[in-house]
């Protein structure tokens, strides 16, 4: 049976078989439409992914920098300051560090959601519009 058949033999076959054969074509196309759906929601896990290690980025260098970092500069500081205004400042400069890398992962996260394969819905749509308008012509 060819994949592409002309208005004519259709109409020459019998309803039983056009049915095998609708049945066959809307199998297949159930199955692409799955597998289309399958590698869209992956690489939007793994875009969701990327913005989660980001978010552990900015944990680990919170951590990290405020324990080796912060001593050597509030005791930098504090040679024309008090200690207290120097570790203020330092304080807040990590804070804005922190802050841009949450607002980096947060776009990142946000760019995968909301997980739905879109394409695929999409894809869908269009072909149960076409099969109507098959379907609305053939009846003509």
């Amino acid at each position: 049976m060819s994949q592409h058949q002309t208005h004519e033999e259709l109409r020459d076959q019998p309803a039983g078989e056009l049915m095998k054969q609708l049945s066959d074509q809307t199998t297949l196309l159930v199955r692409k439409e799955v597998e289309l759906a399958k590698a869209e929601l992956a690489a939007k896990g793994k875009q969701a992914g990327i913005g989660a290690g980001m978010f552990g980025g900015a944990g680990m260098f919170g951590l990290y920098a405020l324990g080796a970092l912060t001593a050597t500069l509030i005791l930098a500081l504090a040679t024309a300051l008090a200690a207290w205004l120097a570790a203020l400042i330092v304080t807040a400069v990590y804070a804005a560090i922190g802050g841009v890398l949450a607002l980096q992962g947060k776009s990142k996260v946000q760019a995968a959601t909301p997980p739905v394969p879109e394409s695929a819905v999409d894809s869908t749509k269009e072909d149960v519009a076409w099969v109507k308008t098959r379907a609305k012509s053939a009846r003509q």
